[in-house]
């Protein structure tokens, strides 16, 4: 070989090995996206860029998920100093450039914030919501603002006034996303973000995680706060993460849990922090563990055999993993418990709405659920609803029907305790849908959401994660993971080394890498 030429390449080959590869965005992790950056592979402006353009190519073109409403102007120049500030000194927090989908009934500073509802559209808040501060003030970016079930009011759709159209399920562009943060479950699992926000008050963050092979964590009452969130009923309303892996819901609720002045419910918080969720991570977590099958919560003659069957499959996969299994785990005593009726609802969407309205009077463009009415600013499906909850009285909390409900949920949670004592349980298991998601517009078909009763009624933890899919592996299904108040740290212990020893989620196939 020319003895040139031989020189010239021995340069060059050792200076291409040296190049980094492109940063693949699609199902990264926190945890990578901090490592390119620490390898020099990413700039954070970088990576924002990157899921712009994967909303840009997927969210109302190609597949046309139709999930972001609206995206943050300001993103780059946020990443422009992040990166200042990482060049300065490193990682400015644990979600150091973490650009977030935040769902619309979060109060997002300057941002315009609606609740899915054309009767807020003129909203733009002052300060941001207790979660969105608290990751913001980790390093996060809110990247986008995404649709949502209008007024949080579905658990089966995404729809709303605010964005014309439904959100498709990635997986299946003919199903629903579930709701009411459909919006977030679908940009997440598209991978238009690393990790977004939701909230819960039946299902609304485990039903869409359910729906599109994500977890999602459902606090305990009053570990993280709800400021600054829209409420649909503070008797239920839980906020907290959606993400693809249980390492980066951690993440995030290592950041938002903790005590909030402006929402009373977390006085008890401090008694149960500081945590370090972090160390809950282990490979081996299920070893020794006894999980309950809650069978109760979804067994129905409309459950789906295969997801039933997938269910099954995820319980043997536990007692494979180290988890000792009883099977029934029926919470004992639970139906001579008889729930309040006659007195009309405890507080509920008239009275939380109508406070949460009235507490930002001048600021936002209507001052009631009447006014609201009176604008015509919500999408049809939302109208009956809204004209309900106005025919029926408030009952604030000092009333007879409050108290008749406070009463209830104590006795509803002794029972839960009491079983979980008596079969020394760790947590309970059951799928979070009993059936598959349903097509775009289908409300006759059975649904399968089991998440409206245990947790919200409880006030106590539940976690989804990824257990499989039906109809030859295209539509996903979820496991709830559900214990007593304040586990969190168990419950992710159970979640991480389920999701290790399975590897159940995999990308939707509408959204590829873009090349």
């Amino acid at each position: 070989m020319n003895r040139v030429l031989f020189c010239l390449l021995a340069v060059a080959i050792p200076a291409l090995a040296q190049t980094p590869a492109p940063f693949e965005v699609e199902e990264a992790t926190i945890a990578q996206v901090h490592a390119a950056f620490k390898a020099g592979q990413l700039t954070c402006h970088g990576l924002v860029d990157l899921y712009l353009k994967r909303i840009a190519a997927y969210d109302k073109n190609g597949p046309a998920i139709n999930a972001i409403v609206l995206l943050n102007p300001d993103a780059g120049k946020e990443a422009d100093e992040l990166d200042r500030r990482y060049a300065q000194s490193g990682l400015t927090g644990p979600l150091h450039c973490v650009p977030m989908i935040v769902k619309d009934n979060f109060e997002t500073k300057g941002l315009r914030t609606t609740n899915g509802a054309l009767a807020l559209a003129s909203y733009i808040p002052a300060q941001d919501a207790f979660e969105v501060k608290r990751v913001k003030e980790a390093g996060a970016i809110v990247l986008a603002k995404s649709n949502m079930a209008e007024w949080a009011f579905s658990p089966y759709e995404t729809v709303s006034s605010i964005l014309p159209g439904y959100t498709h399920n990635p997986y299946a562009l003919d199903r629903v996303t579930a709701g009411s943060s459909g919006g977030t479950a679908a940009a997440i699992a598209a991978s238009f973000g690393l990790v977004g926000l939701g909230s819960d008050t039946g299902n609304s963050i485990r039903g869409p995680s359910s729906h599109q092979s994500l977890v999602g964590i459902r606090s305990t009452m009053g570990l993280t706060s709800r400021a600054g969130v829209m409420p649909l009923s503070l008797l239920a309303d839980i906020a907290g993460p959606i993400a693809r892996t249980v390492e980066d819901a951690e993440k995030v609720f290592q950041v938002i849990v903790g005590e909030d002045p402006n929402d009373p419910v977390t006085a008890a918080a401090p008694k149960h922090l500081p945590q370090n969720y972090a160390a809950s991570l282990d490979r081996n977590g299920l070893r020794g563990k006894t999980i309950g099958v809650l069978r109760p919560a979804y067994e129905r003659e409309s459950a789906d055999p295969e997801v039933v069957r997938i269910f099954l499959a995820a319980v043997d996969e536990m007692r494979r993993a180290g988890a000792t299994i009883v099977d029934p785990a029926p919470v004992e005593g639970l139906a001579a418990i008889e729930r309040p009726r006659g007195s009309g609802a405890c507080m509920g969407f008239k009275y939380d709405i109508n406070h949460y309205l009235a507490s930002r009077a001048g600021a936002v463009p209507v001052a009631n659920l009447t006014a609201i009415i009176a604008s015509n600013g919500f999408h049809p499906s939302a109208q009956r609803r809204l004209e309900q909850a106005e025919r029926g009285p408030e009952n604030g909390p000092e009333t007879p029907a409050c108290q008749a409900e406070t009463a209830y949920r104590e006795k509803v949670r002794q029972a839960v305790n009491q079983t979980m004592d008596k079969l020394k349980l760790d947590a309970f298991v059951y799928p979070t849908w009993s059936n598959p998601p349903r097509l775009i517009g289908d409300l006759n078909s059975p649904a399968g959401d089991n998440s409206q009763f245990y947790s919200p009624t409880t006030g106590f933890p539940a976690i989804n994660v990824p257990m499989g899919f039906s109809r030859g592996g295209t539509l996903p299904a979820g496991m709830t993971i559900y214990g007593r108040a304040w586990s969190e740290a168990e419950l992710i212990k159970i979640a991480y080394a389920y999701e290790q020893a399975t590897l159940h989620r995999h990308p939707p196939a509408s959204t590829p890498p873009l090349r």
